[in-house]
């Protein structure tokens, strides 16, 4: 059925009042109509036009109703046909509906109940087929070939993926900020048997640990306060499909004890709640620091790194892949001009040589970043040049993350520089992170404890708020 017009109906019926009525009917309800009096008046038809539904009465005075919907069926394998009859009984409603029609119905009937039956199938239908396409264009989109890059490193995780994306395995993808984690586990989801089911995301450093629990597990009405409606958690949502728990190193000790029990026990209980809900889905987990440190330093649980470790995927950054760094800036281009509706654009290679000079702290996110900034300001010109390039990719040396050091003739204190740069750098984790030192510690690469320790022998007010 066209999205665009109205849905049509073929009714084949004998008794001209009664097929009159029936037509007339439908037609109030929005669809188009066509009638046939008779099994050949019928076969005609439907040789020359695919209508969306058929009504077919089982007594017809050249032939049986039965042998229209098998041929219309036959010609046309998604039309939702609907069987009447003024003499059948179940016998006949079961061979109607185990040969394809989607409903029987023994005269008199109610017409608004026909319509309702064939607005539904048809619907039915339609939805399919988008789904289908979208289905498809998730496909597409998260394809083996959607991961860009032909370096070695890169050659290594395609080796990865195309193993690994078939099983119902465990995955831990270990990676830099930026570095397309995300990417990748809807690649591994969309590459499985699981890809019909739904892929759900949890960014475990998003959200408040007070709510974390509820958001994974689900609550009730009632559990806590706030908790106005029941809420179905990550877990159940992502029954039979595949769950994402991208930043689990941020997870509280607490947090990753009940996600280890539901990992062992394939169950979960909501938010006040003790009812379990037995689940089937694949995990695949994501990090951005070194998981093993942090048991090492008793921050993350050992039992749950190796329940989530089973296989371990690594990303590159993308300072180690520098011949992947003009693909993807032309890709990025492409990508930029499609999605804002203007001409293509071509990437000069003065420009190529800066991005490929710059070393990406921010990796694949922040090269896409640059070349959205670069696309936006290249007005009518054609070609991307370097001073369309943001500032800090140009000239990275004048956007350094702190002030450049200046020595002076008679000398500097290198144990004071080093200390009030120590004291920078933590000072500017903290108040990224609101105060927060477990997230300041991971932006830092350092354990909680040792970011402690350094906060007590800094002093000076510097992490003054509690976290």
């Amino acid at each position: 059925m066209s999205q665009l017009s109205q849905p049509t109906v073929l009714v084949v019926e004998d008794e001209a009042e009664l097929r009159q009525i029936i037509a007339e009917s439908l037609e109030a309800k929005g669809f188009a109509v066509a009638q046939a009096l008779d099994a050949a008046d019928a076969t005609s038809r439907l040789a020359g036009f695919a209508y969306d539904g058929l009504v077919v009465d089982l007594r017809l005075p050249d032939a049986d109703g039965m042998g229209v919907l098998d041929a219309a069926l036959a010609r046309y394998p998604d039309l939702k046909a609907v069987v009447i009859t003024g003499c059948g009984g179940v016998e006949e409603a079961v061979k109607a509906i185990k040969r394809g029609a989607i409903d029987f119905l023994i005269k008199p009937f109610q017409l608004t109940q026909l319509a309702q039956i064939l607005h539904t199938g048809i619907n039915e239908r339609r939805l399919q087929q988008e789904n289908a396409e979208l289905r498809a264009q998730l496909h597409d989109r998260f394809s083996f070939a959607s991961v860009i890059g032909q370096s070695a490193p890169m050659q290594h995780v395609f080796s990865s993926l195309e193993l690994v994306s078939p099983m119902n395995s465990t995955v831990l993808i270990h990676g830099e900020t930026g570095t397309g984690k995300e990417l990748i586990a809807r690649t591994i989801h969309y590459n499985s048997p699981r890809r019909d089911h739904h892929f759900v995301a949890f960014n475990a450093a998003a959200i408040p640990e007070g709510l974390a629990e509820a958001e994974l597990f689900g609550h009730v009405k009632g559990a806590f306060t706030g908790a106005t409606n029941a809420r179905v958690g990550r877990f159940e949502l992502a029954h039979k499909g595949t769950l994402f728990i991208d930043e689990v190193s941020s997870m509280t000790l607490s947090l990753q004890a009940k996600l280890l029990r539901a990992l062992q026990e394939r169950e979960v209980e909501r938010v006040g709640e003790s009812r379990p809900f037995k689940f089937d889905i694949r995990v695949v987990a994501a990090t951005n620091v070194e998981l093993r440190k942090l048991v090492k330093d008793g921050t993350f649980r050992e039992d749950l790194f190796y329940r989530l470790n089973v296989v371990p995927i690594t990303l590159p950054p993308l300072r180690s892949r520098r011949e992947d760094i003009a693909l993807l800036a032309h890709h990025f281009v492409q990508k930029s001009c499609k999605s804002n509706g203007i001409p293509s654009r071509t990437l000069g290679q003065a420009a190529l040589r800066v991005l490929m000079d710059y070393p990406w702290p921010g990796n694949i996110r922040q090269l896409e970043n640059a070349i959205e900034h670069a696309v936006a300001v290249s007005g009518a010109e054609r070609e991307i040049g370097p001073h369309m390039l943001p500032e800090d990719v140009r000239s990275p040396g004048h956007s350094a993350m702190l002030a450049p050091v200046t020595i002076p003739d008679e000398g500097l204190d290198f144990s004071a520089v080093m200390t009030q740069l120590e004291r920078e750098l933590i000072t500017r984790g903290l108040e990224k992170t609101g105060g927060n030192k477990r997230q300041a510690a991971r932006l830092l690469n350092l354990s909680r404890t040792t970011l402690i320790d350094k906060l007590q022998r800094l002093g000076g007010g510097v992490g003054s708020s509690a976290a």
